[in-house]
């Protein structure tokens, strides 16, 4: 019994020696790894701080701001740590090649999310429309209501939510009705081929400048588009305010019309020319041979 336990106790000191020896031989490694840490940690909240005063400076979206500091503070985070268990003798290759491959694996389930996740991205930083801005894009119209990081909303003038996916907004064309601060309202209107052009002109203005939602600069216009078919028809083009665009797309229509009518303008007359063919019977056909 006595021989049992000193040998017991021979083998605890024996491993108690070991772990003194391995710890004086790894101090030199943990110091170093424990330092490391604290001045990459630190590191890191001055980058973090740096990126977020540089991002609001140039009036970032928050939530990209948001996202973007998430992202970098996660990636140098994981860095660090790979770092540091590299320096005490832990074995990062495999880990590494883990984290890769689960990346390649996270990217391929991903794909058209993260296509969306990048294109909210460029549009958040380009800015090429903001909230409140008429749109074209992917075949559909409307005010930009909300821009995310994976999506943008748009509201249609038929009082629609259009959501359209960031990926495929941030590579196509996309047309701003807002940018230049007004519109042209695009109106093509016919009179009958023996009006008077300049009168219709001058009526058609006249009564379009009595309209409180068109602009007087730039003035409405009135050209000739095309002659034939048996009218004339001319492009009404008035100006407004962005917001304004589809009443005075209607209305303008009504009052040009109405104005016409006063002023004696008159309408193209629908017509049909019919062309008759006689056709000879077999009886009266001439003969050969």
């Amino acid at each position: 019994m006595q021989t049992l336990l000193q040998v017991s106790l021979k083998s605890a000191g024996n491993w108690l020696q070991q772990l003194k020896d391995q710890v004086v031989a790894l101090a030199p490694s943990l110091a170093g790894a424990l330092i490391v840490l604290i001045v990459g940690l630190w590191l890191i909240r001055l980058v973090h701080k740096m990126l977020s005063k540089i991002m609001a400076r140039r009036l970032y979206d928050s939530s990209l701001q948001s996202f973007l500091l998430s992202l970098f503070k996660g990636i140098l985070n994981v860095l660090l740590i790979i770092t540091v268990a590299g320096m005490i003798g832990i074995n990062t290759t495999s880990f590494a090649a883990l984290m890769a491959g689960a990346g390649l694996a996270i990217g391929a389930a991903l794909n058209g999310s993260l296509g969306n996740l990048a294109g909210g991205v460029m549009m958040l930083i380009f800015k090429p429309f903001k909230v409140g801005d008429l749109i074209e894009a992917q075949g559909a119209i409307g005010g930009v209501q909300h821009i995310g990081i994976f999506s943008t909303t748009l509201l249609s003038a038929e009082n629609k939510t259009i959501i359209v996916p960031n990926g495929p907004l941030s590579t196509g064309i996309i047309i701003n009705y807002t940018t230049a601060g007004y519109l042209r309202v695009d109106i093509n209107l016919a009179i009958a081929p023996n009006m008077d052009i300049d009168k219709a002109r001058r009526v058609a203005i006249e009564a379009m400048l009595t309209h409180d939602k068109v602009l007087k600069d730039p003035a409405p216009e009135v050209a000739v588009q095309k002659i034939g078919d048996g009218m004339i028809t001319l492009a009404v083009r008035p100006y407004c305010k962005q917001g304004d665009y589809w009443v005075v797309n209607f209305e303008i229509q009504e009052l040009v019309y109405k104005a016409w009518g006063a002023g004696g303008i008159e309408g193209p007359t629908p017509h049909r020319v019919i062309v008759s063919k006689t056709v000879q019977s077999a009886a009266n056909l001439p003969t050969f041979g």
